[in-house]
């Protein structure tokens, strides 16, 4: 389960949707690297329909484990991925396609993004805030802000992200 929350914070932290008018950002297409830290500090929502299919015990070692795990954590991933034409200009940047989401443009320029993000996933809400800055064109930076709530657990995340033009092919990622 807690990976479903930190895939959806990188997704949030690394997307914003043509829904709204959005400027694309002054960056090269092709091949880009991006390496995302997100630190996590309470204890992780738990959706209340998987908490009703627990026995008490499952769900009171689940509770223990949870508490235990709800210091302040980091965790770094880098990922490689194909920023193409057709993305930049549907407001898509450096990720994959999620449906969760509602974004908000706040501001847009071709050189900085900031979205307010709503989520919902399996009965745990986040409501959040992302910014990109386009460094120029072969670099970027970026960094989100959210709150999960769900259950009787909340959790903050926030994420920082750089990103790195590699190249103009992509290989095999599309």
């Amino acid at each position: 389960m807690r990976t479903i929350v930190i895939v959806l914070v990188l997704a949030g932290s690394l997307a914003v949707w043509a829904a709204n008018k959005v400027q694309p950002l002054n960056v090269k297409v092709g091949l880009w690297e991006v390496t995302t830290t997100v630190t996590t500090n309470g204890q992780m929502p738990i959706p209340a329909d998987l908490l009703a299919r627990l026995t008490p015990e499952q769900r009171a070692r689940m509770e223990e484990r949870m508490k235990a795990n709800s210091a302040s954590k980091a965790r770094t991933t880098t990922h490689r991925n194909c920023l193409t034409r057709e993305k930049l200009d549907r407001g898509e940047t450096f990720s994959e396609d999620r449906t969760t989401c509602t974004e908000t443009v706040v501001t847009s320029t071709s050189s900085q993004v900031e979205v307010r993000v709503v989520c919902e996933n399996q009965g745990v809400k986040s409501n959040g805030t992302l910014h990109i800055d386009a460094l120029n064109p072969e670099n970027v930076k970026g960094s989100m802000h959210l709150l999960a709530a769900g259950g009787d657990h909340s959790m903050n995340m926030s994420s920082t992200f750089s990103g790195k033009w590699i190249g103009s092919s992509c290989g095999d990622l599309h």
